[in-house]
Order: C-alpha cells, then structure tokens, then sequence
C-alpha cells in the first residue's frame, strides 16, 4: 500500500522543517509519494517565495529590473540546500527561470517554480525520483481540470516508481504552457495523486493538528475536529474554514480515500480524519462552526409567487444575465430572498433590479447589506431535538439578531445570517452552547 503525503508551505520553510520533513515521511516506508508546496514564511513579517514570485513577474512583465526579490528566491533555496548539507545546486534552473521572466514573462509559468524549485530539492534530499506535474496534470479548455487525461497520466507515471517527488500547485495547459490552480493548489495536487494511485491514505501535513472546530481568530484555543466527513468538510471550506483547499476534497472522495490532517510540528497528534461516512461520535451535536461576511440580501415580493410557474427561474436568470452565481435562496409563500456576495452584486445591483422587474414583474423589491452568513455544520443535528432553538436562544442571549435562517432537508447544516457587526460575536455564543456547555 502507497501513502500520498503532501507538506505545506510552513512545513518546508526552511532546513530545520525540512529535517522534520524528512523525519516523517522515513518513519513509515508507505509515505512512498510527496506533493511539497513553496517555502513559506520562516517568521510572521517573512514573505513566502510565492509571494516573492509574484513580486518578480509583476515587475518583469512592465519590463522593470526583478533582480532584488529574484536574489532573495536564490537565496532562501541556497540557505535550505546547505543547511542540508546538500552537494546540489539550483543554478541552472534559476538561469532558465530568469531567462522566462526576460523574454516571456508568464503568471502562472512564476508562480509554479517555487514549488517545481521545492520538489528538486526535496527529491535529492530523500533519494526519490523528481516528476513534473506539466506532464502529468492536464487542464481543458475552459481551465478546469481534465480528470480523465490526468487519471490515467498519474497512474502510468507512477506505476514503476517506488518513491517519487511531485510539485503541487501546477500542471499543463491546452496551449502546452504552465497553467496554476488557485492559490492552496498543492492540497488538489496532493488529492489528485491520491485518487488516481488509490493510495490507502491522502497524509496533508500542515502547521495546525488538524481543522478546528471554529476560527481560532475568533474563538480562542478551539477544539480539534477529530472526525468529519467529506460533506461536513466541504460546508465548512465553502465558508470560509481554511484548513484544505476546498477543491482537494473531490479527487478522493470519488475513491472513498480518507484525508488525514496532521502537523508537521507534532507528528504525534493524530490529526483530524476527513472520510466518507463513520459510526464515530464527535462528542458535540456539532462538528464545526464557520462563516463569511460581507453578503447581500435581494428580497423579491410577489402575491401569488406560489401559484406562478416558473417564477424562480426568472429570477434567477436575471442573476445570471449579469454574472452573479447565488449562494443562498430562502424563499416564503409570496416572498423570494436571493442572497448573493456584495462585491458581485454592487455594480451590477440596478441592473439586476431592472431585469428582474423585465423578467419576473414582482410588487416590490428590497435589498440588504452588509450581511454575514453563519454554517453551523454537524451530522450529530439530525438526531438530536432542539438544535436550531439552542442556536437561537444562544444568540438571543448574546443580543444578536437573527436576519436569515436557511436549513437544507439533509439537516447536516443551519445557515444563519446576521450583521456584519455581530459576526464575530455570534459564532462564539454558537461555540458556547454546544462546544463549551457540551449541550
């Protein structure tokens, strides 16, 4: 059995986390396959190589002199390979690097050597055999990922080699250029990997001990999630939880792969398992709490609504007339709520007022900002009485008014939207009463 095991930025920020890499991936033979991110930030004013990329493209592509940050790049890989003891050396690849940003300066081409960089180093630090993900990883026309060509690219690359080192975050595409997923991509690669191997496990090391019940900005010292399936995960990630790409989630899930978060400066922690389905209790009616602010609130009134067919999809298609993707619809017997992201929806607000008027010829409309949107998200709520009124008799205590409630037929999750202001205040008194209390 083969175990993917992908590190992320501040794991390999420097030699002395790559040792601890290094440490990992010996003490269990199965850690055959490694996805390295970029180097990340050794201190919190340091700036990720990444970032430093970026910084290098954005001034080569208005023909200015790169060569400060472009010597720091150099310098942070040069400090990593001899704190190593490393007899290696990048030069030619920095000579190519330079050469590209001189003559065809490209985005995603920049921003993909820090981890191509960081997958040379990390393959002669280990033994292991160093693969391009351009040659493996491809994207279609529309930029998305072709899964099918990947797949199989993937397992026939991999299927004569033991222990191999493959750069996340990039791939190839149609024009045959470098082509990146968003930023966090290396979490996809690593997924990726994964699902087409079938590996018994997809090990994504970080610097946190897995995902957190809640936002430790907001609630201090959270717990750890032990358990969570891949539904839950991908409701928090949509809503703001930051601790795996969203995206990451879909290669394995496709072949029932279990994703174990663990911390690379606490190998000893188990981590938090992300999987399918489990009988494992979270020991809270919840699992997780997350949220976003900054929403909009178009609320459409029409007597009748009910009785009218087709009158959501007219509504919608005056959304989608200006490009405006919709993230929540609670609806009532004559009123329709369509909630949408602020920064979407302001330039484009008159023009979607007007049409739906064309479209769907409502008696009123109204809109309200500065919305927050809160997921309250466990497989435990389905059996348990009295959920939702603990959430709002939590908020009602905390002096928080309730805008919007929204709660899918699954009960897996309750969204609940309240003042940008109060934000902050709400999602601690959701983490009191279930978390803290244990109600």
């Amino acid at each position: 059995m083969a175990k993917v095991v992908k590190f992320g930025g501040s794991s390999l920020a420097d030699a002395k986390q790559f040792q601890k890499v290094g440490d990992i991936i010996r003490a269990d033979a199965e850690r055959r396959y490694v996805v390295p991110s970029a180097p990340g930030k050794r201190f919190s004013k340091d700036t990720k190589v990444t970032d430093l990329l970026y910084q290098c493209y954005n001034l080569a592509k208005e023909g200015k002199d790169f060569g400060d940050p472009f010597r720091e790049i150099r310098s942070r890989y040069n400090e990593i390979i001899q704190g190593l003891a490393l007899d290696y050396s990048l030069d030619e690849e920095f000579a190519k690097i330079e050469e590209e940003l001189k003559t065809n300066p490209s985005p995603d081409y920049t921003a993909s050597r820090g981890e191509f960089l960081n997958g040379h180093v990390m393959a002669a630090y280990l033994g292991f055999t160093f693969l391009d993900p351009f040659e493996m990883i491809f994207f279609d026309e529309n930029g998305a990922l072709d899964e099918d060509r990947t797949k199989k690219a993937v397992a026939e690359s991999l299927s004569a080699i033991p222990n191999a080192v493959i750069p996340g975050f990039y791939g190839q595409g149609t024009d045959g250029r470098v082509k990146t997923f968003s930023r966090g991509g290396s979490d996809i690669t690593g997924s990726i990997i994964a699902g087409a191997i079938r590996a018994e496990v997809y090990e994504n090391w970080t610097d946190v001990s897995g995902c957190l019940a809640a936002d430790p900005r907001v609630v201090p010292d959270p717990v750890t999630i032990r358990t969570i399936t891949y539904k839950e995960l991908r409701e928090l990630s949509y809503m703001g939880a930051s601790v795996l790409h969203e995206d990451a989630i879909f290669p394995v899930r496709h072949e029932g792969i279990p994703i174990n978060i663990r911390n690379t400066n606490a190998p000893e922690e188990p981590g938090t398992w992300i999987v399918e389905s489990t009988a494992q209790k979270t020991g809270y009616t919840i699992t997780g709490i997350a949220g976003k602010k900054d929403f909009c609130a178009v609320l459409i009134n029409k007597d009748m609504m009910n009785t009218e067919v087709g009158f959501c999809r007219k509504v919608l298609q005056a959304f989608e007339e200006s490009g405006i993707s919709i993230e929540h619809m609670p609806s009532g017997i004559d009123t329709m709520t369509v909630v949408v992201h602020e920064s979407e929806f302001i330039d484009h607000e008159q023009q979607v007022v007007s049409a739906v008027h064309r479209l769907a010829e409502p008696d009123s409309i109204e809109i309200e900002s500065d919305l927050a949107l809160i997921a309250v998200v466990g497989r435990g709520m389905k059996s348990q009485r009295g959920t939702a009124g603990r959430i709002f008799s939590a908020l009602a205590h905390a002096h928080v008014n309730v805008r919007m409630i929204d709660q899918g037929s699954s009960e897996l999750n309750i969204i609940i939207g309240v003042e940008n202001r109060d934000f902050e205040k709400a999602i601690r008194a959701i983490y009191s009463i279930f978390i803290l209390t244990q109600l």
